[in-house]
């Protein structure tokens, strides 16, 4: 019986037999379909109902205010809300591909709802066509939608993800007469047509037009034979007349309509021609033949996964078992591979859970997909078990749950909330409690989100979340401890910007590493800032290092020519750093040197004013003594080795070499006489050798009282028989002597020193 009982369950539609089971009865109450508009979502999706307003009905204890009502697939309600929303008529709602339902309204507005029948954000309009000749008709697919308007004009959106709508071309006659109008439309997705644009279909009259963004055409369909047509015309081809309803295959490649006379006939989109006689009986014959074990296995195994009776699944699935212990050329994992199929769909076709999926449409959506919409409808537990049975992720389903745990829980202490939280977040390692915690914040729940924070263990995505939730003290904590300048400096950024500078300043003060990046920063960037942080924490003589460097950028300064008056703000500065390091015990060197810094500033200031010259100022005192030795002001230049307490020996070897330089090699040798030179006479020797004035050199060679060094003289400037005298008369254990020899050999002077040498030896 029960064989039988299935047989005449499948009933034969033209060439191949069909079947209509009962998956769900319907749990809802009260709900006549008839005066409703009714939008079925795919791939056993949710179904939203509301009371359609185009039609008088009689109200049943119910309110007169219009409800939007969404169930699954087994009528159990999932969620509902009041429908307020102004804009005419409701025209038609859809579904789309991520389960947003889509409504539009007369005057070509769009609402957009969520599984939970919350309004989504914002509102967006077919257009200002639609609004002003209004919405009559719209027609959906997958991810988009074709509305006609009153003025028989067509306005499409290709994906809702843009929602931007565009206008079609006018179909012929339809705009310029107000009596014709469309029995019907159609459309034919971006996928399957030729140009990758939608197409939509449009009946008027006994035509059909292909109408796309850039044009309308008529088409006709032919019979695949003429001999078998009662209704062949001569000239135009196959008259099928009116249609009154059409629809697309979902391959795209065939087009069912129903005609005025009562007819359903089916036509290929490419071809034109009716395809009532496409049958599968090739595919029939071979089912006859199928006689061999493992195809009959497969068959089983096939027929047990488009099954939605569990206990025939079973029956199936144990006769598949059975014959595939006799076939050895047969797949093993295939029965494991349909069981583990059938239990995930099982799972969610429970009347509770509603999703009827079959095997073609889970195989189509995917794993992912389903557990997406699974945790979008709050389903998360057997998100939670699907996905561990499956082995995939769980992460995206427990952050989903978690979410969605804390916006339930408004009431809830934040204490137990987060133990509930934790719970089922340490499931999953490496999960992200930075990205939980910022929707506790956005929910409002700081303190929360403060705490669940401290269990990410990324500083890069914890660190950020601490700064928005407020949390200025801890994320500094965090980022000095990971050691990573780029979050320190976000951090630091961020109080600076937020706290009051003494309060910015006591907070990175503990913390060397902030500290030392802060004022690294500020000393290229925010000088007057560093000094406020110095003096707040009591570094006056960083103070004054930075002052006494402004001094020297303010030099620097093109404006800042030599000469000018920007001379007196820089020893202003200087004098003040002076001050401050005066405050100090440990900066006694840097008062005095900063002192004579000024002091020499203005000297030089007053040079460069006297001699029109700006060649004076930031050069040394030894620089400053010896240009005005050059220029002849030697007034001057005592009066610098004056005031800086310049050293006899230093002055005697500026002097002689700034003397060599302008070659007054008569004032040079008045300067060698005036006394004994501290320094002997060798800055004479040195001078003059460095200027290549060998006769000059031999004024004061002589008087050189180092043998050694007189040797190395008379060498220098080529005299290699007095450098030898001068080697020999040496006590130097004939050292010098050895050094000349090898140095005069190379250059053929061995011979001049060979019997000096010998008379030596």
């Amino acid at each position: 019986m029960a064989n039988v009982s299935v047989a005449a369950e499948w009933q034969l539609l033209y060439n191949r037999y069909y079947r209509k089971p009962e998956i769900y009865q319907m749990r809802w109450k009260h709900v006549d379909l008839s005066r409703n508009k009714v939008a079925c979502a795919s791939f056993g999706g949710p179904i939203a109902v509301i009371r359609d307003d185009s039609k008088i009905v009689q109200l049943y204890a119910e309110s007169a205010l219009r409800k939007l009502r969404i169930f699954n697939s087994a009528g159990v309600l999932l969620s509902e809300t009041v429908w307020k929303h102004p804009g005419g008529r409701l025209i038609g709602m859809s579904w789309s591909d991520d389960q947003t339902l889509i409504s539009i309204v007369q005057d070509g507005t769009i609402y957009r709802y969520n599984i939970h029948a919350e309004l989504i954000q914002p509102n967006v309009t077919m257009g200002k066509e639609c609004f002003e000749q209004n919405v009559v008709e719209c027609v959906f697919w997958g991810n988009g939608v074709v509305c006609l308007t009153e003025g028989g004009q067509l306005f499409c959106i290709s994906d809702f993800k843009t929602m931007k709508p565009y206008k079609l071309a006018d179909v012929p006659g339809l705009t310029d007469d107000d009596m014709l109008q469309p029995t019907c439309l159609a459309v034919r997705e971006p996928q399957y047509t030729m140009s990758g644009n939608v197409e939509v279909l449009v009946a008027v009259g006994d035509e059909i037009y292909v109408v796309d963004e850039d044009e309308a055409q008529s088409i006709r369909f032919d019979e695949p034979s003429v001999e078998d047509s009662e209704m062949q015309n001569d000239d135009n081809g196959n008259l099928i007349g009116p249609v009154q309803k059409m629809i697309v295959s979902p391959n795209g490649k065939f087009l069912t309509l129903f005609t005025h006379d009562g007819r359903v006939v089916v036509v290929g989109m490419e071809s034109k021609q009716i395809a009532i006689d496409y049958s599968c009986e090739a595919d029939e014959n071979l089912r006859l033949i199928r006689s061999s074990l493992s195809e009959a296995v497969e068959s089983c195994i096939d027929a047990a996964g488009h099954e939605f009776d569990v206990n025939r699944q079973r029956a199936l699935l144990r006769a598949a078992s059975y014959g595939q212990a006799f076939s050895s050329n047969f797949q093993r994992d295939r029965v494991q591979e349909t069981c583990r199929t059938l239990r995930v769909l099982n799972a969610v076709r429970d009347p509770d859970i509603g999703i009827p999926l079959s095997i073609q449409q889970y195989k189509l959506l995917t794993p992912v997909v389903l557990i997406s919409r699974l945790i979008n409808a709050h389903s998360h537990f057997l998100a939670l078990r699907i996905s561990e049975y499956l082995g995939m992720n769980k992460e995206v389903v427990i952050m989903h749950w978690a979410c969605a745990k804390i916006t339930a829980s408004a009431s809830t202490p934040d204490a137990h909330l987060l133990e509930i939280l934790l719970d089922k977040l340490q499931l999953c390692r490496g999960i992200s409690y930075a990205a939980v915690a910022t929707h506790a914040d956005n929910c409002g729940r700081r303190k929360l989100a403060a705490m669940l924070v401290e269990h990410e263990p990324r500083s890069t995505k914890q660190v950020p979340l601490l700064l928005s939730i407020g949390e200025e003290d801890t994320a500094l904590v965090k980022a000095t401890e990971s050691g990573d300048t780029d979050l320190v400096y976000l951090v630091i950024f961020h109080i600076w910007q937020k706290r009051p500078p003494l309060e910015f300043f006591a907070m990175i003060q503990g913390r060397v590493l902030a500290r030392d990046l802060f004022v690294a920063y500020a000393r290229c960037h925010k000088q007057e800032f560093l000094k406020d942080f110095f003096l707040s924490t009591g570094q006056i003589h960083e103070v004054a290092f930075l002052l006494w460097k402004e001094s020297w950028d303010m030099g620097k300064n093109p404006m800042a020519s030599k000469g000018s008056p920007l001379h007196g703000p820089r020893i202003k500065l200087i004098e003040k750093a002076s001050n401050l390091f005066s405050q100090t015990k440990e900066h006694t060197f840097e008062v005095k040197a900063a002192e004579e810094h000024a002091k020499l500033l203005r000297i030089q200031h007053e040079l460069e004013a006297s001699t029109k010259q700006a060649i004076f100022v930031d050069s040394s005192i030894n620089d400053t003594i010896r240009t005005c030795i050059v220029l002849r002001n030697n007034r001057a230049a005592a009066k610098v080795k004056s005031e800086f307490k310049v050293s006899d020996k230093r002055w005697y070897w500026l002097k002689t070499f700034a003397l060599a330089t302008i070659k007054d090699w008569e004032a040079l040798e008045k300067f060698s006489k005036e006394k004994r030179p501290p320094t002997g006479f060798r800055p004479f020797v040195e001078a003059c050798i460095d200027a290549d004035e060998k006769a000059e050199a031999l004024k004061y060679i002589p008087k050189l009282s180092d043998l050694v060094e007189r040797g190395e003289a008379y060498a220098r400037i080529g005299m290699a028989k007095e450098a030898a005298d001068a080697a020999a008369q040496a006590n130097d254990g004939g050292e010098l002597l050895e050094r000349f020899r090898k140095t005069f050999s190379q250059n053929a002077i061995f011979d001049t020193l060979k019997m000096p040498f010998q008379g030596v030896s």
